[in-house]
């Protein structure tokens, strides 16, 4: 196993422990189903996606691995990415609050439509990554860099961002709460604010890519932006 494998691994332990612990601390009770289920899920899909690149991709492995607010060049990158994992911790522990608490009633249906959104954000998550294989965690061009238009990149600009934004979508209800749901918005406009600054960094340094922008319409999902 390499380096940069094994510190993936190291991350993934690291993350999966905390997530754990901010779940379970924060609901204050084991006999939490809708946060095992979510937890598994998430933890699940992470682990297959470490092991995918670990063994079809450790080039793509190693970029992912240099994220984070010091990776990047730009100011406004290095304050989105300061404050981007924010919102996502904070719906685990809101999400985990209410649970104690009993503030929110979410039926059976929206659980596991929570829990398909989370997958399926994941598998769009993993459909960008097979298909470019630049898809760097930072904003940047590589050496050798391409403009990228297969896959999921032939129907949006950005599918990570919307396998992202559909996981985040899908966490606090998989997890049985509507209130963590609120923190929502700030993630969003976290993304949003990222994708439109890396777009213009993408149309001035990546030859070929404001004629895939006139190619492609739409950034997130089709027919609607």
């Amino acid at each position: 196993m390499s380096e940069v494998e094994k510190r993936a691994w190291r991350q993934l332990t690291a993350a999966g422990i905390s997530s754990w612990v901010l779940i379970f601390v924060s609901a204050w009770s084991l006999s939490y189903w809708q946060g095992w289920a979510y937890w598994v899920a998430f933890f699940a899909c992470t682990v297959w996606l470490t092991w995918y690149l670990a063994r079809k991709n450790p080039e793509l492995m190693a970029r992912r691995l240099q994220a984070g607010p010091w990776a990047e060049t730009e100011r406004a990158q290095q304050i989105i990415q300061a404050f981007a994992s924010v919102p996502f911790y904070g719906m685990l522990l809101i999400s985990g609050l209410d649970h104690r608490f009993g503030w929110s009633h979410v039926p059976l249906v929206a659980v596991v439509a929570g829990l398909v959104f989370t997958v399926v954000g994941y598998w769009i998550v993993y459909a960008a990554m097979r298909a470019n294989a630049f898809a760097s965690a930072t904003v940047e061009v590589q050496p050798g860099q391409h403009v990228v238009s297969t896959g999921p990149y032939a129907a949006v600009r950005h599918p990570m961002y919307s396998g992202a934004l559909l996981m985040l979508l899908g966490t606090p209800p998989a997890m049985g709460s509507w209130w963590g749901l609120t923190l929502y918005g700030p993630v969003a406009v976290a993304i949003l604010w990222r994708l439109v600054l890396e777009e213009r960094f993408l149309a001035k340094h990546l030859s070929g890519y404001v004629a895939y922008c006139g190619q492609v319409r739409w950034r997130l999902l089709p027919g609607v932006f």
